[in-house]
């Protein structure tokens, strides 16, 4: 049996986060647009119905699609839209539909805790 090793983590700086964010915001944006696509579809049908079910599989699926996209860039996904560049202290923190990449937050704060940085 072999073993899989895992990647080592990446540490970004502020400038070679700020300068992948553009694949970042232009990737995720194509999955939004793929998204709000099939839930427009999936509007007023049954909860219960085989078409719904299906349009249920297709969101998870690009949703899916996505988060293999951004890890295959080197940034960490820690929600729908929402990712984390680590940088050795912390993490540049970004989430869509935001235009650049202003936030920070240490790792134990989350989300909840960044502040904009300086």
């Amino acid at each position: 049996m072999t073993t899989r090793e895992l990647p080592e983590k990446r540490h970004w700086s502020l400038e070679g986060a700020r300068t992948l964010l553009d694949e970042v915001r232009e990737r995720t944006g194509r999955s939004v647009d793929q998204v709000n696509d099939l839930l427009k579809e999936r509007e007023g049908l049954a909860a219960d119905s085989a078409e719904r079910s299906e349009l249920d599989a297709r969101i998870r699926t690009a949703v899916s699609r996505w988060v293999r996209s951004m890890e295959a860039l080197g940034v960490e996904v820690k929600g729908i839209w929402l990712v984390d560049f680590d940088n050795g202290r912390g993490y540049y923190c970004w989430r869509w539909p935001e235009e650049d990449l202003a936030y920070f937050h240490g790792y134990d704060e989350g989300f909840g805790g960044r502040i904009r940085i300086q």
